[in-house]
């Protein structure tokens, strides 16, 4: 139902975000739909390029984001040197993203993501992650289940793990692969779910997806790969207007609030 929606549903994550978006549209629907967050990928060897914004869009986005404060929720979605830098205990770029207004960071430890694999594998590795994680109480911290990524979370959720340590169950790492069906949340801990979800999909993948959550509030759904569009110059870009189309579908048919709608309810 409706209300079940509501509740079950906390963000939905865009990924992608770059210098084909200007970050004003950004915060102009985020000021509509509050439960949107727009993930910025950070791999400093495909800065500026299609997916990667450049320093001087981030630097744009950081003056948006200081002049509306609490509006635009980010997602720092670390790969390659970035995350072998927390999995050596590095705390300096986090903090940078923590102090510009980035709520949530996303750990992308996968070969395909251009991360030195062999320090996943490092016995320590969980243990120097964990040091960044209660570093920064202030961010929450999304780590990717998959096989590739097992070597760390499977030995942080064992032990007495940091409340704020969440899970997103990503078997397509990124690449967009649909996921054929997706795991129930995992008891006591926040759980995002990504894979193959766009806006052709979104309504009924989303609404099966939550018919296993049992009314919980901390569950979200994550999308990148289907939010690109080729235009006929060969450019990638990022497609707000399908961001647009797939808020729409989360009101229309899930229920999720709207600023409008709230403003009108009151």
């Amino acid at each position: 139902s409706v209300v079940v929606c509501r509740m079950a549903l906390s963000v939905v994550g865009f990924c992608g975000a770059d210098d084909s978006v200007d970050p004003r549209l950004l915060l102009t629907l985020s000021r509509q739909y509050r439960w949107l967050e727009w993930g910025v990928l950070f791999r400093p060897d495909l800065e500026g390029q299609a997916r990667y914004a450049s320093q001087a869009w981030l630097d744009h986005l950081a003056a948006v984001c200081a002049a509306s404060p609490g509006v635009l929720r980010l997602a720092g979605h670390l790969c390659s040197t970035r995350v072998d830098e927390v999995l050596r205990g590095e705390t300096a770029f986090v903090h940078k993203l923590r102090d510009i207004g980035f709520r949530r960071v996303q750990v992308n430890a996968t070969a395909v993501n251009g991360v030195d694999m062999g320090l996943v594998h490092k016995p320590d590795a969980p243990h120097k992650l964990l040091s960044v994680i209660t570093a920064t109480p202030e961010v929450e911290f999304i780590l990717q289940r998959n096989e590739q990524t097992r070597p760390l979370w499977e030995p942080i959720l064992a032990g007495s793990f940091p409340s704020n340590v969440s899970i997103l169950f990503d078997e397509s790492m990124g690449t967009g692969k649909a996921t054929a069906q997706f795991p129930s949340p995992i008891r006591g801990v926040r759980t995002g779910f990504a894979g193959g979800i766009g806006l052709e999909n979104f309504g009924s993948t989303v609404s099966s997806l939550l018919a296993n959550c049992q009314g919980r509030n901390d569950v979200w759904v994550d999308m990148e790969s289907s939010l690109r569009i080729q235009t006929v110059d060969g450019r990638d870009l990022f497609d707000i207007s399908k961001c647009f189309s797939v808020a729409m579908v989360a009101v229309d048919t899930l229920g999720m609030p709207s600023d409008a709608s709230q403003r009108a309810s009151s």
